[in-house]
């Protein structure tokens, strides 16, 4: 892995940048815990990664904050309980309230001190954006899930991302993906045939298991995007 090999680095957001599992859980753990039910972390955690899988397959351009009402929907159902609205609604529009890792801005900064850098999210974009202004408006380039008309794993993503950066005269060749989610970033990228890094955030795991996740082959393993980052520049 040559830093020199690269003039662009693609990024998975959400996972690999947003620290988002604690806050998905503390919302969902306070709202069960006040209506009497029990399920532990890791339970909890999979059936909100199999809902919205689930509903990312049945309507590819459904905004994020509908995945993430109708996987609060699921959630219910699977627990028998009935759905609080006013949970139901926060839980949909927290995506803003989800912040990065310690060690994200500023490696994003030094990243882009000598690369174009992208974001290929399955988020909306306006959801995104908050997200964004959270990183420091890093990105020079944005491929959404309502810009591709698809989530991830679809391909559609990177065909546009690499499109884009083309268009900058980057040719794909010339582009790093770098990913948590082995599912929906590094598989797709494997099927590419594009150069990708795995982010394997400790006790951390949304998107390292479902349909193609057992396939994906990265090309190296980081802990953190501040050792990658030290490693990748050095």
């Amino acid at each position: 892995m040559n830093c020199k090999n690269y003039d662009a680095i693609t990024f998975d957001v959400y996972g690999t940048l947003i620290d988002w599992e604690p806050a998905i859980l503390a919302d969902l753990r306070r709202w069960i815990e006040a209506e009497g039910a029990a399920m532990d972390d890791a339970a909890l955690l999979d059936g909100f990664d199999r809902a919205r899988a689930h509903y990312q397959s049945l309507s590819p351009a459904r905004p994020y904050p509908r995945v993430l009402r109708s996987a609060f929907a699921y959630i219910a159902d699977e627990l028998g309980l009935e759905v609080n609205p006013e949970e139901q609604i926060r839980f949909g529009i927290s995506v803003g309230d989800w912040q990065p890792y310690p060690d994200s801005i500023d490696a994003l900064a030094r990243l882009r001190e000598r690369y174009v850098l992208g974001a290929l999210t399955n988020m909306d974009d306006a959801s995104f954006a908050k997200s964004h202004a959270l990183l420091g408006n890093c990105f020079d380039v944005i491929v959404t899930a309502e810009t591709a008309g698809a989530y991830k794993p679809s391909l559609r993503h990177f065909v546009l991302g690499l499109t884009i950066l083309a268009a900058r005269k980057i040719p794909p060749q010339r582009v790093l993906h770098v990913a948590q989610s082995l599912r929906a970033d590094v598989r797709p990228a494997n099927l590419l045939g594009q150069d990708v890094v795995w982010i394997d955030r400790e006790g951390r795991g949304l998107g390292h298991s479902g349909f193609g996740a057992e396939l994906a082959e990265p090309m190296a393993t980081f802990a953190t995007m501040e050792s990658f980052v030290s490693k990748f520049l050095e």
